[in-house]
């Protein structure tokens, strides 16, 4: 039964490999949902709406996430307090093509970029509340090293700094292959180059969703709308909780203080070094967002993008290259 990796799969397929979990499944429709990026999700609606699920299917060449998701999720899901998905069936090789796909209980909710069109802007600090909250409770997992997480850390690395640096790097070569501007290039590896040793006040690693932004956070309806679910860890690494309180931080288009505040309240104290650190780390996600867009040839965002990379980097227009 072939078909394009974006149309979407057949009820008698997906009803066969939803039985697989549960047995009394009938599928009545799937419908494409938001986001995947890196691979397609569906929602499976069943006759029992008991046996609503998720369905993703992953690209080819991304097949090895769904060994990251499935180890994420059930770490997270073993804290018994997160609102995240359970596993409820995955298989390297279960879709048409011989694509992997992954079962995901069905969560309450949609995303609140979705939501927060329908809800009084007023309304929003509270949501931002529950995520510094919700992000409190994942960086409790505590890590053995730093690094991109999969089923285990790719290419450890034994302290912070060792690995901002390695990372900054990184993402500086991207940046000037990509046609990033020399003089923004130059001023952050500059501010990095003063500012470095600030990585090193984080001691110990912990988990991080590393992308807990509007689109993945999950609420329900009605006036006392509640974070109900928390998805997509594609991104997960292990590193400095700060890290990840920046990037929900900057990826908070078009919020402004009153998120912040909220965000930063819920989660609760903070080291006294936080301003330095978490602007530091919002350069940081503001290279890779650049990095990212360019590499998938989606450019109207690059120059706000590079306006922040200035402001951040302490770069001046007029500045001497």
């Amino acid at each position: 039964m072939p078909q394009s990796d974006h149309s979407p799969p057949g009820t008698a397929w997906a009803e066969a490999l939803l039985r697989d979990v549960s047995p009394d499944a009938e599928v009545t429709d799937v419908v494409p949902r938001t986001g995947g990026q890196l691979s397609t999700v569906y929602e499976l609606r069943c006759t029992d709406p008991a046996h609503d699920a998720i369905l993703k299917v992953y690209a080819p060449e991304w097949t090895w996430k769904q060994a990251k998701e499935v180890h994420v999720y059930r770490i997270l899901a073993g804290l018994g307090s997160l609102p995240v998905p359970r596993v409820l069936h995955h298989t390297p090789d279960g879709a048409p093509g011989g694509r992997a796909v992954t079962v995901l209980s069905l969560l309450e909710g949609r995303p609140l970029s979705e939501a927060s069109q329908d809800l009084d802007a007023a309304r929003i600090p509270a949501f931002y509340r529950e995520m510094g909250a919700l992000l409190a409770t994942i960086h409790r997992i505590g890590q053995e090293s730093y690094g991109y997480v999969t089923d285990r850390i790719l290419d450890p690395r034994p302290d912070n700094r060792t690995y901002m640096r390695h990372q900054f790097a990184k993402k500086l070569a991207e940046f000037k292959t990509l046609g990033g501007d020399d003089r923004l290039h130059d001023a952050v590896a500059r501010r990095i180059g003063r500012d470095e040793a600030l990585f090193a006040n984080c001691r110990a690693a912990v988990l991080c969703h590393n992308d807990l932004h509007e689109g993945n956070v999950l609420v329900g309806p009605g006036e006392a709308a509640r974070v109900t679910g928390v998805i997509d860890v594609e991104n997960a690494i292990a590193a400095d909780p700060l890290i990840d309180l920046a990037k929900t931080d900057y990826y908070s288009l078009g919020r402004g203080d009153p998120e912040r505040h909220a965000l930063i309240e819920g989660y609760g104290p903070l080291p006294s070094d936080a301003p330095e650190r978490l602007d530091l780390y919002r350069l940081y996600h503001a290279l890779e967002l650049w990095t990212w867009f360019r590499s998938i040839g989606t450019l109207d965002p690059l120059g706000a993008i590079a306006d922040d990379i200035a402001r951040l980097a302490g770069h001046r227009s007029d500045t001497p290259a």
